[in-house]
């Protein structure tokens, strides 16, 4: 597979972007799950450049496996926050009962928006 770095961390905009609109509408649940993309990318794109392609979803494992001594703990913590929306804000089968845009809020909306951010610009640092 070629190195694509650049283009997953030029999605992660775009991204982040629909995320923003998503929030606006109220369509909270997508909203944090597009922001999670949209981290995902960025993360993804520091991994191609540092050791190759990876597979999987969880950031928080993404970001471990840098094994980057000098990553920011915000970027951890954010990565742990944003894993939480990977599978709930998509399945109804997620809870007990109702469906995913019962149960996310504004709020969680605007806090994925703000660690998928976070994760973006701590990328483009460490890609560019």
């Amino acid at each position: 597979m070629p190195e694509r770095s650049a283009d997953r961390l030029a999605q992660a905009e775009p991204d982040l972007a629909a995320a923003e609109q998503l929030r606006v509408t109220g369509y909270f649940e997508w909203a944090a799950f597009v922001a999670q993309q949209g981290g995902e990318k960025a993360l993804k794109a520091v991994f191609q450049v540092r050791h190759g392609n990876v597979r999987g979803y969880s950031l928080l494992e993404l970001a471990q496996l840098l094994q980057d001594p000098a990553l920011p703990q915000e970027v951890l913590d954010a990565a742990r926050r944003l894993d939480r929306y990977y599978i709930q804000t998509r399945y109804p089968d997620s809870f007990a009962a109702g469906i995913p845009q019962d149960y996310f809020t504004a709020e969680d909306a605007a806090s994925a928006l703000t660690d998928a951010g976070t994760i973006t610009r701590w990328s483009q640092s460490q890609v560019s």
